[in-house]
C-alpha cells in the first residue's frame, strides 16, 4: 500500500496507511533534532496548552521550540529564530491568549498571533493547530501543495482558503474515514 495519498482520495485505508507511516517518514528525512522537536510539537505541546484551559497560552520557550520544529521541517531561516528569541515573554503569552480565545475565528486568531515579530500566518497556524487541530490546520508546504496546488503565498487570505478546503475535506470524509 502506498504511503502518500492524493488529496481528492476518499480511500480511508490509504489515509490511515499514510498517517501510520508518518513517524518512519520523519526519521527518514535524517534531519538533526527533527524527531525530538516533532515529538514535542505533536505530543508534549498540545498537552501543555490544553492543560492551561480555560486560559491557554503558549510560553516563549515553547514558541521557540515550535519554531525550531517548523524550520527543521523546511528551509532554515535564522533571522526568524532571532526575532522570536527576542520577543518579550509577557507579550507572547498575551498574544497567544487572545488568539486561543478568538477560536474558532481563524482570521482573528491568526491576526492576534502575527503581531509578534517573526510570526507569520504559517507559524501562527502551527501554534493554533497544536491547541485546536480540528479547527486550525497547520499551513505546511506539503499540505498547501496537496490542498491548493501551491505553497508560495503565506498570507492570511491564503491560509483561510487553505483552512476552508481542509475543513470541507474533513466534513466530507467524516463517515468514510471512520470505516
Amino acid at each position: 500500500m502506498t504511503e502518500t495519498v492524493d488529496f481528492a482520495s476518499g480511500d480511508a485505508a490509504a489515509w490511515r496507511a499514510a498517517l501510520a507511516a508518518y513517524d518512519r517518514r520523519i526519521k527518514a528525512l535524517d534531519k538533526p533534532d527533527l524527531v525530538a522537536v516533532d515529538s514535542f510539537y505533536r505530543h508534549d505541546l498540545p498537552a501543555l496548552l490544553r492543560g492551561r484551559d480555560p486560559d491557554p497560552f503558549i510560553a516563549k520557550p515553547e514558541l521557540v521550540r515550535l519554531l525550531q520544529w517548523k524550520l527543521s521541517r523546511g528551509k532554515w531561516r535564522p533571522r526568524l529564530m532571532d526575532f522570536v528569541k527576542g520577543l518579550d515573554e509577557a507579550v507572547v503569552e498575551s498574544a497567544s491568549r487572545k488568539a486561543f480565545t478568538a477560536l474558532p475565528d481563524l482570521s482573528k486568531a491568526i491576526t492576534d498571533l502575527t503581531v509578534l515579530k517573526g510570526i507569520g500566518p504559517a507559524t501562527a497556524s502551527a501554534v493554533l493547530a497544536a491547541y485546536a487541530p480540528d479547527v486550525a490546520p497547520f499551513m505546511s508546504d506539503e499540505a498547501m501543495v496537496a490542498a491548493l496546488g501551491n505553497a508560495k503565498e503565506y498570507t492570511l487570505k491564503q491560509y483561510l482558503a487553505f483552512a476552508g478546503k481542509l475543513q470541507a475535506k474533513a466534513k466530507a470524509s467524516v463517515g468514510t474515514l471512520g470505516q
